[in-house]
């Protein structure tokens, strides 16, 4: 196999994608259509899953609420069923979950982002693991995190203390999970362009009694590159991290953030 043909997602390849229908999960689901795998989404949002469906009428999925464990066997379940087998799966689903000071913090909106950001990891992973480990496909785990999974992040602790602990969760199952040819790496996105970011920036500047605009400029200020990344430029690693090129890349965070310095 050549270079240029190891960079190639092989065509058939069966993934799983969390939180699928919108956003940064939906630009990867859409990144393995054109590629020419079965994808099959799921996601907590009925209209938006009606939605990416309508327009990809390729793909698969589901309605499930992630932060529950029988809604993510599910989910597994039928995505392994309609695709006979899981090669890949995408552990993006998550939320900004709360902004302000941790002594203003409500615990049931701590809790929830705990939920639906690091424990649904966990519920996946769970139910998912023994067809990946059956995969004779190269099989990968790709897990969510962020550029608040290195750095910290005033204001933000519960997305942080979440991002941080997928980390930990990715590093201990490549090694946990390498003997047995599975892979599983960490992407961690910067500030990415768009209309959530929109709102974590709205919600810091009242939080700090900022205008919106001195905000964003701060946030731009603390990346190198003095830019915003894509959608699209995360789903071009996690699709690169499923080929045949990066087929001894396990147990790494990865960063797609523009050299971000600091939070």
């Amino acid at each position: 196999m050549s270079i240029t043909q190891r960079l190639l997602v092989p065509p058939g390849l069966r993934v799983m994608v969390t939180g699928g229908a919108a956003g940064i999960g939906a630009a990867i689901a859409e990144g393995f259509l054109e590629a020419g795998a079965r994808v099959y989404v799921c996601d907590i949002d009925a209209q938006a899953l009606d939605g990416f469906r309508q327009r990809h009428p390729d793909a698969l999925g589901t309605v499930a609420d992630v932060g529950r464990e029988e809604a993510a066997a599910r989910a597994v379940d039928e995505a392994a069923r309609a695709l006979d087998g899981l090669d890949v799966l995408v552990n993006n689903a998550g939320i900004a979950g709360p902004t302000g000071g941790i002594d203003a913090l409500a615990a049931p909106d701590w809790e929830r982002t705990i939920d639906t950001n690091l424990n649904s990891q966990f519920y996946f992973l769970r139910h998912a693991v023994p067809h990946l480990k059956r995969s004779a496909h190269n099989p990968h785990v790709v897990a969510m995190s962020s550029v608040a999974g290195r750095l910290g992040y005033p204001f933000r602790t519960p997305y942080a203390a979440t991002k941080w602990a997928i980390v930990g969760l990715m590093k201990s199952l490549a090694a946990e999970l390498g003997p047995e040819g599975v892979r599983v790496n960490a992407v961690l996105p910067g500030v990415v362009a768009g209309p959530r970011m929109d709102r974590v920036i709205e919600a810091r500047a009242q939080a700090l009694g900022l205008d919106d605009t001195a905000m964003r400029e701060q946030y731009l200020a603390r990346i190198s590159l003095r830019r915003m990344v894509s959608a699209e430029d995360i789903a071009a690693m996690v699709l690169f991290l499923s080929t045949p090129a990066a087929a001894n890349v396990t147990g790494q965070a990865i960063s797609v953030d523009g050299n971000v310095e600091y939070l």
